[in-house]
């Protein structure tokens, strides 16, 4: 029997768990976590903001009481401020202040990431939020309930600055969009795509300020923000959303495990760090990127949740190695719905691929289908080996589940003339003859 410690039980650290206490049960597994609850789906706090949804309740799929049923020791509010690695020592601090002390066979790390937090006049200010946490959304929506708080600035235009200008809006507020890129959604689509997301945000009366630095955030006499100054005007703000990025939360790792360029953990495919005896997990790791063939740092719940599995089952010594991943995404801004994987055509020009791409649009049904919208389909490819890169789709269709063919296309380097002729059945409620995935491969050089 092993006994197994576990710092940090969201996405990552709740697949680890489960897997071990499912998989082993002989095993000990003891849990710490500095938050009050586990596995909250941060990806659904901009549809509870926007009052899409009615409430928090379905974004947990799991509790403290949940996973010590199933056999494990859990610390909440728990703060780990030191591992002894050559001891195999664990120490933490539970909210009360009283400190304690676990041994551990073998460790895994689930630190995650931290918002990244600008070191600019004002950000200090009441009513500057990150929006992370569950604590951090319940926050925000108690706030939105003053009626004074009628303008509000989102820093950041990635996918989580884009979801909540949304919600926002759907709250009825005058939102202003702000990012220093020259559009948003930038690395994720390449220019054609991410200008459909622009439009879509203009049309909805979301204010795009691009190509704009944040200076500074200014206040009244009572510490409430009043206004934002950038490199090119002033707007004023009642709220002001920090939304421009994470960095993995490594501090426990510092100065014992092999870092990244971007300071995360760096593992193997079998999630292992330098230390034999330490795996790290989710967004405080790196990841295996097929797409590019190299190591990267790519943070996303689904990447989270496959390497909690990976890690649990080597943990308890039973090698499984990871496939590595492609990055596949996707977002859904009042109907438009975008999805991509791999690599956009721009990244892989500045990573030096003699890369091309091949775009069509269509409807997706035949014409004669009343309830029908238009798909744009850009494959990207590397003309050299003719090995499929990456794929970009955007539709008021729901397409999806389209995007997973070129996930696995990537990982199995599929090339792009084998999808010319693809095997892809036709049906008049679904697509047409020649669908957009045919013509779209048809249409490479």
């Amino acid at each position: 029997m092993s006994k197994i410690v576990v710092i940090g039980a969201n996405h990552a650290g709740t697949a680890a768990i489960n897997t071990i206490l499912s998989n082993y049960p002989n095993n000990e597994v003891v849990v710490f976590d500095k938050n009050s609850n586990i596995s909250f789906l941060g990806c659904g706090m901009a549809l509870w903001i926007g009052n899409q949804i009615s409430g928090p309740e379905g974004l947990f799929y799991s509790s403290k009481e949940c996973l010590e049923n199933s056999g494990a020791k859990i610390y909440m509010e728990t703060d780990v401020f030191h591992i002894d690695y050559d001891n195999k020592l664990v120490y933490g601090k539970d909210k009360n202040g009283n400190e304690i002390i676990e041994d551990y066979d073998k460790l895994i790390l689930s630190t995650g990431s931290l918002p990244i937090n600008i070191n600019i006049p004002g950000k200090d200010l009441n009513n500057v939020q990150f929006v992370k946490l569950y604590q951090h959304a319940e926050d925000v929506i108690n706030k939105l309930k003053n009626k004074d708080i009628k303008n509000i600035i989102v820093v950041g235009a990635g996918y989580i600055g884009v979801e909540l200008a949304e919600a926002f809006k759907r709250c009825d507020k005058n939102v202003t969009l702000l990012d220093l890129s020259s559009s948003c959604l930038t690395g994720y689509y390449d220019e054609n795509f991410r200008n459909l997301m622009a439009n879509n945000l203009s049309k909805h009366n979301i204010n795009l300020k691009f190509s704009e630095q944040l200076i500074e955030i200014i206040g009244d006499k009572n510490k409430n923000v009043t206004k934002v100054v950038t490199n090119k005007d002033e707007y004023d703000a009642d709220m002001v959303i920090m939304a421009v990025g994470f960095t993995p939360n490594t501090i426990l790792a510092k100065n014992h495990l092999k870092l990244f360029k971007n300071d995360s953990i760096l593992v193997d495919l079998y999630q292992q760090t330098s230390d034999p005896n330490v795996y790290a997990i989710g967004d405080c790791a790196t990841v295996y990127d097929n797409s590019i063939e190299n190591t990267n740092y790519i943070a996303l719940a689904t990447n989270a949740v496959r390497t909690g599995i990976i890690a649990a089952h080597n943990a308890c010594d039973t090698k499984i190695q990871g496939i590595g991943v492609q990055g596949s995404n996707g977002i859904s801004i009042f109907g438009l719905n975008m999805v991509s994987t791999g690599l956009t055509f721009e990244k892989a020009k500045s990573l030096g691929y003699n890369a091309n791409y091949s775009e069509f649009t269509d409807l997706q049904k035949p014409a004669f289908i009343k309830e029908n919208n238009s798909v744009t389909l850009r494959i990207v490819y590397d003309n050299d080996s003719r090995r499929i890169l990456g794929a970009q789709i955007a539709s008021y269709e729901d397409i999806s589940m389209g995007i997973h063919v070129f996930s696995l296309a990537i990982q199995e380097k599929v090339t792009i003339d084998k999808f010319k002729l693809l095997d892809i059945f036709f049906l008049p409620h679904f697509n047409q003859p020649y669908n957009y995935i045919t013509m779209a491969a048809l249409g490479a050089k």
